[in-house]
């Protein structure tokens, strides 16, 4: 059912040569609708404002939307559009449905499945093919404007009616469906409940109330627009069912705009949060606005494509793979402005994209961003792609956040203070750092952020929230209080903390170290008194592997002086302990390696990366589904994790030197790119086969670590 297009590197247009493509298999009438209700489309807008829905059409998550906004970017996502359903009319009356909607018992209504024919990636734009007739098609295309809060629909016939008619007399009818909401919830609807719609003729303005946020529907001159003021009942979010949470919704019709359509001829309609639009949208040079547009959308793509070649030395052109890894990159790569520092009214385009102000998205559709993602994730999606400038933006905002020397963990949806419940996101940023100017050379960048730098790590050595402090005895970072989670195996529900780590973990001990070696290096290069990290470091050594190695079991315990009691450790066999040799070369002996290796490979290694606890524990869960209670509680007890795969090859290739048996292993995970949401990695995989993709559909670290492995595999 899926196919890779190729074609010839040297056509004009370089997007052609990595298409992805799903049709419908030769011979069946319509398109295979469980496989089309399951798997996704995803394009976003830099601002954390998305579109996505299911291949068929219909929205079978809470999350789905055509007009998904983030009215404070890079938060307080809005769903304002869930999507259009199209009609297609002869001259003769016959009227082609291409709508797909589920509701609850599994009815589908209408079923435009059966004339579905493809979906494709063109870049990172899908676009969905209709078969009305032997010898027409339908085109749909999906895109969002980079910095706004805009989404565009965009049609175009192929072919005739019939061989001996080219200028076929058709009307194409849009049904867009509304709601206003943020993106967690969902609504009910209610008969007496009717948005405000302002008709404007061939566009239309919305609100679900007086003060909601409005959105605004915009097509060509030729369009008209009718207002009907409908309530669709009970549309099933199937997703939603599968995770234990509320699975039916209704949504609102405003209206429906109609227009004449004639083959060769685009036909676009415009979605927007934006208060203030071109004056070209609903003009009579509305589709060549939107032509535009769609070229400023691939020029864009083609020039992070060239900056990527210049800094990778790859030519994308020759490894569709990479290409469609450096693309996905860029959704996750958003602004986050400085509002604090902002006049009234000082919100621009201009300062929203600044390079200066970037975050990263750490996964689609319910993650904001979170500073342990975005330190893990930097070198990936911002490195190995040469946004060298947004990395320097980044490192140098989330420094400016630091509190009582922690990095925020997370930012809430609705702009609310950051978080700083983490023991690692801090540590990260100083590997992300190092990774930074091994690029770079940017040492301007190292004397500006050193003084923050020094303040962290003395923060550390006094101790900081959360019981984050370093133990004298050993000179080993120990971390956590009840009821709180520390480190990237953060579930909780309500008050159960899952898997709380309370002691020193492992892998915040390798971090631990790794800071304390490059900041004696930095302080050397800086002329700066290097001593203190010197010491520290070197009593991290002598203690680190005398502490964790388990010598019975050939591997690392997970966490020693669990809930503070000396020498209570847990030998719990997880992912964690392959930081001590992918980001430190002399904490563990060579023969430690390679047995610690053997086991994890033995007991954690799957097809799409690493279980996060082995098989044989007690605690182990097989299953990654249920509601909340089920999910999280398996979340990191046995679930596959993909951006674990990162610091599994570097491990692998220090021991093997075989970039060959590399590839082979990342094989498997670059398949995901055709599959579960086309083009990008989801965030987990069910522990056992046949290891079904869960989670976020679209998860920065897996995007970050594979293209990073990826680019480590062709060196």
């Amino acid at each position: 059912m899926l196919q890779e297009k190729n074609t010839n590197a040297l056509q004009p247009n370089p997007l052609d040569a990595w298409h992805l493509r799903v049709e419908r298999a030769q011979g069946e009438t319509s398109f295979d609708v469980q496989y089309g209700l399951e798997h996704e489309w995803l394009v976003t807008n830099g601002l954390g404002g998305y579109a996505a829905g299911s291949l068929l059409g219909a929205t079978t998550r809470t999350y789905h939307g055509l007009l998904v906004a983030a009215l404070h970017p890079p938060v307080e996502r809005t769903v304002l559009i869930t999507k259009v359903d199209e009609e297609i009319t002869l001259a003769d009356g016959t009227l082609y449905q291409l709508g797909v909607n589920e509701y609850q018992h599994g009815i589908l209504n209408p079923q435009g499945q059966e004339y579905l024919l493809r979906v494709s990636l063109e870049g990172d734009i899908p676009c969905f093919s209709y078969r009305l007739s032997e010898t027409m098609t339908l085109e749909k295309r999906v895109w969002m404007e980079y910095g706004f809060n805009t989404t565009y629909v965009q049609y175009v016939i192929r072919g005739s009616i019939n061989e001996d008619s080219n200028d076929a007399d058709l009307t194409l009818t849009i049904y867009p469906f509304c709601l206003s909401r943020d993106y967690h919830q969902y609504t009910q609807g209610s008969p007496d409940w009717h948005f405000l719609v302002e008709n404007q003729g061939n566009r239309c303005r919305i609100r679900a109330y007086e003060d909601a946020p409005a959105s605004q529907c915009i097509a060509g001159p030729r369009a008209s627009f009718t207002p009907t003021g409908l309530w669709y009942w009970h549309v099933l979010h199937r997703h939603e069912a599968e995770r234990g949470l509320p699975d039916t919704e209704d949504v609102y019709q405003p209206g429906f705009f109609r227009m004449p359509l004639k083959p060769g001829v685009r036909v676009s309609l415009v979605l927007s949060a934006e208060r203030e639009l071109p004056l070209e949208f609903g003009s009579e040079h509305h589709e060549e606005a939107v032509s535009h547009a769609l070229l400023r959308h691939h020029r864009r793509i083609r020039q992070l494509l060239t900056v990527a070649d210049q800094s990778t030395n790859e030519l994308y052109l020759r490894d569709s793979i990479l290409a469609r890894l450096i693309v996905a990159a860029d959704q996750f790569i958003v602004a986050r402005p400085d509002y604090a520092s902002m006049k009234p009214g000082e919100q621009n385009t201009k300062i929203r994209l600044s390079p200066d102000r970037k975050t990263v998205i750490a996964g689609y559709p319910w993650f904001t961003d979170w500073g342990r993602d975005s330190m893990i994730s930097l070198p990936g999606l911002l490195l190995c792609t040469g946004r060298y400038s947004e990395a320097r933006g980044l490192l140098k905002a989330f420094a400016s956040l630091t509190y009582h020397g922690l990095l925020p963990n997370r930012f809430p949806d609705h702009g609310e203070a950051p978080e700083y419940n983490t023991a690692d996101a801090t540590l990260w940023m100083f590997h992300a750092l190092d990774r930074y100017l091994a690029a770079t050379a940017d040492w301007f960048l190292l004397k500006d952020l050193f003084p923050k730098l020094v303040e962290i790590i003395d923060w550390h050595l006094r101790g900081t929230e959360y019981g984050i402090g370093v133990d004298s005895s050993d000179g080993l970072l120990r971390a956590g209080v009840p009821g709180v989670q520390l480190t990237w195996m953060d579930a909780k529900v309500d008050d159960w903390v899952v898997t709380p780590r309370y002691g020193k973990p492992v892998e915040i001990n390798a971090l631990w170290y790794r800071a304390l070696s490059l900041m004696e290096i930095w302080a050397v290069r800086l002329s700066t008194d290097a001593s203190l990290y010197s010491r520290l470091r070197t009593q991290v050594q002598q203690h680190f592997a005398r502490r964790f190695w388990y010598a019975e079991g050939g591997y690392l315990y997970d966490v020693v002086d669990v809930d503070g009691v000396a020498g209570c450790d847990d030998a719990s066999l997880r992912p964690n302990q392959l930081l001590a040799a992918s980001l430190c070369h002399d904490l563990l002996s060579d023969e430690q390696i390679e047995q610690m290796l053997q086991r994890v490979t033995t007991h954690l290694l799957t097809p799409l990366g690493l279980r996060s606890l082995s098989p044989t524990d007690l605690a182990y869960r097989d299953h990654f589904h249920g509601d909340r209670v089920q999910r999280d509680g398996a979340y990191h007890q046995g679930t596959v994790w993909l951006w674990l795969i990162g610091p599994y090859c570097d491990v692998h290739l220090r021991v093997h030197h075989d970039r060959t048996a590399l590839k082979r292993l990342l094989e498997p995970l670059v398949q995901q790119l055709w599959e579960a949401c086309l083009g990008t990695l989801s965030e987990v995989a069910e522990p056992e086969p046949p290891f079904r993709p869960a989670g976020c559909f679209a998860q920065a670290w897996s995007v970050a670590e594979v293209l990073r492995c990826w680019l480590l595999v062709k060196e």
